[in-house]
């Protein structure tokens, strides 16, 4: 429904009386019990950190089983969602906080929970006319008798991120992955890009920027979060066309899911082919905010620092998302 003449946007309204508060106060979730705690422990910190440098009244709050309770009884402004993984980044989180009644930041129910089903993302992304690679659903005990789909290709967990649990098979290997205790029962199988690695950050309805991350290998959970692990160029230098392509698809991904706040879209592109090897990856609604994180380089590279990301974020949020 249209708004009426004169009427604040929702996220507005939900935050009414927050920014004339001296410090308004927010409560930073980070931790979690999934398994990227580690990288959002490290993400929560630094968005904490940023947001008292914004002048806000922070609380962190390690996400556990009680987390309902230490809400009620911090009462704050806004949530600000720090949490990576399973049940913080998938819907569960973002659901109980539409119960609460509290404003919160990034994506809402539906897109969290979409975007953390990299299988039903994709029909998403293809009905959006946007390319995504081969892929399927397939039980672990297939994947490890015999190849359910012809190598190269890439086996991974289809609602997890942050490269956890990834196994790369390549052309001519002989046998099908051994995969980890740890692993689930059903994984997604999806045919092997080979090419350059690119992502976009989008923030509210602008696309920031490319970014073309190098690494020595694949670009796994070591690459992604310790020092050294991979190098960033940004922007990435690129043909005009492909970094139009990325711009635009990043933004027709982020519009397709119905995702807010922030994003990330990864890429993958094989320069032989031309504008037709660009293939979409993925969506990442909760992008890390830690001191190797894309999304507050490319936010940089536009002239917002990390402290003016933080606190657009929680400008940004509301509790109908």
């Amino acid at each position: 429904m249209p708004r009426k003449k004169g009427q604040k946007p929702r996220h507005e309204a939900d935050l009414a009386g927050v920014s004339s508060r001296a410090a308004p106060k927010v409560a930073v979730l980070k931790g979690g019990i999934s398994v990227e705690r580690e990288v959002s422990l490290t993400s929560g910190r630094m968005c904490a950190a940023a947001l008292r440098e914004a002048g806000f009244e922070v609380v962190e709050v390690d996400a556990g089983r009680d987390l309902p309770a230490r809400l009620a009884e911090i009462s704050p402004d806004v949530v600000f969602n720090a949490l990576h993984g399973r049940w913080g980044e998938d819907g569960c989180v973002q659901g109980m906080l539409e119960w609460m009644g509290l404003p919160y930041t990034h994506s809402g129910v539906l897109a969290s929970a979409l975007a953390m089903d990299k299988i039903r993302s994709k029909e998403v992304f293809r009905a959006a006319g946007l390319p995504v690679a081969e892929s399927l659903l397939a039980p672990r005990s297939e994947i490890e008798a015999d190849h359910v789909m012809a190598p190269p290709y890439v086996v991974k967990p289809h609602n997890e991120g942050s490269s956890v649990g990834v196994y790369l098979v390549m052309e001519g290997a002989n046998r099908p992955p051994k995969l980890a205790p740890e692993m689930p029962d059903m994984l997604m199988v999806e045919g092997f890009v080979p090419g350059r690695e690119l992502t976009v950050s989008v923030l509210g309805e602008r696309a920031l920027t490319v970014t073309d991350i190098v690494t020595d290998g694949w670009y796994d959970y070591n690459a992604k979060y310790r020092a050294g692990g991979s190098r960033h160029v940004v922007p990435a230098e690129l043909p005009a066309a492909v970094f139009d392509a990325c711009m635009e698809q990043a933004l027709t991904a982020h519009r397709a899911l119905g995702c807010r706040g922030l994003s990330r879209t990864d890429f993958r592109w094989d320069e032989a082919r031309g504008l037709d090897g660009l293939v979409v990856l993925e969506i990442n609604t909760q992008p890390g905010m830690t001191p190797t994180s894309l999304s507050p380089e490319q936010a940089a590279h536009c002239g917002m620092s990390f402290a003016d990301l933080c606190r657009w974020l929680v400008e940004d949020a509301s509790c109908h998302r």
